[in-house]
């Protein structure tokens, strides 16, 4: 029998934080030993998280204890979390699994003597599985890796040229004027074009199966949904259909979150679930890789939990069995 384990989290009251508590609830493994909030401490979880009601008694903590739990889960802001660990006194047993991007690149990765892995666990399986500290992947960096990572093992990924679309809650629970209903409602729009924050972290990982320099140019764009992510990754390939298919398949047949499908895929088809979708479509040497999957979940939470399903050693869905949203 597997010995179940006691998970905390810090900054839980924002998106991740609510992801977090909804999947550790029914994981079968964990109990939820606190969810630390400054802004709400004292509050029930459901006041915040309204689904909750019912689900759980659980109140938001100011003064937490390290020491009572195993493995702790950062879902604060860029820089926060970083700032969060200095000065702390951590438990040797503790594992980490930082939801931010402090520590994702390799040159950012150590601090305080602990040194963190990155969490893709379609490229570092092994690595994860041996870890204390995880710095779990950005949203859009999952799925455009995941879109690129068989070419690159290949050693045939040329230039690519991506576009991405993305739901509201990858821009976090802060107001912004970008944010705002009227303004979000029945529109789209392009930012960080060709200079978003995840092109160093994907070239990192590109690197590591294929001698770079390699140059990615992403346009992301703002959806008027809530929630997903959906990527087109365009690059010159010199092979047939066929061998662009096999390269897919034989790096993902193991894979238990990721599937490359043969008809169009959409959006809604992974939402509410850890699953990335991949789909190739080729026109003469120009391969299109379309990649979509859940920005909370295969993109920040579920892959948390899948990392940290790998690190205890639990069965890698354990939690994360989860249908898609529908309608």
């Amino acid at each position: 029998m597997i010995k179940g384990i006691q998970a905390g989290i810090l900054g839980a009251a924002g998106y991740t934080g609510g992801e977090l508590i909804r999947l550790l609830l029914r994981h079968p493994n964990v109990e939820i030993g606190f969810a630390h909030s400054n802004s709400n401490a004292g509050n029930a979880v459901h006041q915040v998280h309204r689904d909750l009601v019912g689900e759980t008694d659980l109140r938001f903590a100011k003064d937490v204890d390290l020491s009572a739990i195993d493995v702790l889960f950062l879902c604060l802001g860029h820089g926060a979390a970083r700032n969060a660990l200095a000065g702390r006194t951590l438990p040797d047993h503790l594992r980490i699994i930082d939801l931010s991007h402090d520590f994702r690149l390799a040159a950012a990765a150590t601090t305080d003597n602990r040194t963190f892995v990155y969490g893709l666990p379609e490229l570092q399986r092994k690595a994860i599985q041996q870890a204390q500290n995880i710095a779990n992947p950005g949203c859009f960096a999952t799925a455009i890796q995941l879109a690129l990572l068989p070419l690159a093992r290949a050693g045939v990924l040329q230039t690519v040229h991506v576009t991405g679309i993305t739901g509201a809650t990858g821009a976090g629970q802060s107001l912004q004027s970008s944010l705002h209903f009227p303004w979000r409602a029945n529109n789209i729009s392009a930012y960080k074009t060709l200079q978003h924050q995840h092109i160093q972290e994907i070239i990192q990982s590109l690197t590591q199966l294929q001698t770079g320099p390699h140059a990615v140019h992403f346009i992301p764009w703002r959806g008027d949904f809530t929630r997903g992510i959906f990527v087109s990754c365009a690059t010159n390939f010199e092979g047939s259909p066929d061998e662009a298919r096999a390269i897919y398949q034989n790096y993902y047949q193991h894979e238990p979150f990721t599937h490359v499908m043969e008809d169009p895929i959409d959006m809604k088809q992974v939402v509410n679930t850890n699953k990335c979708l991949i789909q190739l479509e080729q026109l003469g040497n120009q391969l299109v890789v379309h990649a979509t999957l859940d920005n909370l979940l295969k993109g920040a939470c579920g892959q948390a939990i899948q990392n940290m399903n790998l690190c205890f050693g639990f069965d890698e869905k354990a939690g994360l069995l989860l249908k898609p949203v529908n309608f």
